[in-house]
């Protein structure tokens, strides 16, 4: 498993990470709140990881949600979890990590139109760590929604 580099202030994601795509396929596909995974376009040549979210795990109002993946040979990357409303409207958020202008290399777009960012101070940036964090914040999400 490669570790990401220093911030070596490159402004390129490079290019897709298909064994750090496939670990966290692996990982996503055997979590009970993950209904379906897709690569895209294939597993062959991936450039992003959806999880379709098990629509059972959330209050009637949203009936579909899912987690975009994508990962770089550069350590960055960028997962993005988004909620259909019955509404048509959306809540989503973002957790990133790329050479950009507008915060640190690190940084979280907030919900609930991911428009707002703030910096991000993740534990570690190990991919099976940032998958850890973000499923433990969607787990906290389905709470809030149960409970509002």
């Amino acid at each position: 498993m490669r570790q990401p580099p220093e911030d070596s202030g490159s402004h390129s994601t490079g290019p897709a990470d298909r064994q750090t795509l496939r670990l966290l396929e692996r990982h996503l596909s055997s979590a009970s709140l993950i209904a379906e995974t897709a690569f895209d376009p294939d597993s062959y040549e991936p450039r992003l990881l959806r999880g379709l979210l098990d629509a059972g795990r959330y209050p009637d109002p949203v009936p579909a949600a899912r987690l975009d993946i994508r990962w770089f040979t550069t350590g960055d990357f960028s997962v993005h979890y988004v909620e259909e409303h019955e509404d048509g409207t959306r809540w989503e958020c973002r957790w990133d990590r790329h050479p950009n202008a507008h915060n640190t290399r690190v940084h979280f777009h907030k919900p609930p139109s991911a428009t707002e960012i703030t910096d991000l101070d993740l534990p570690s940036l190990h991919p099976l760590e940032v998958y850890s964090t973000i499923l433990t914040a969607i787990d906290q999400r389905i709470e809030t929604l149960w409970s509002s």
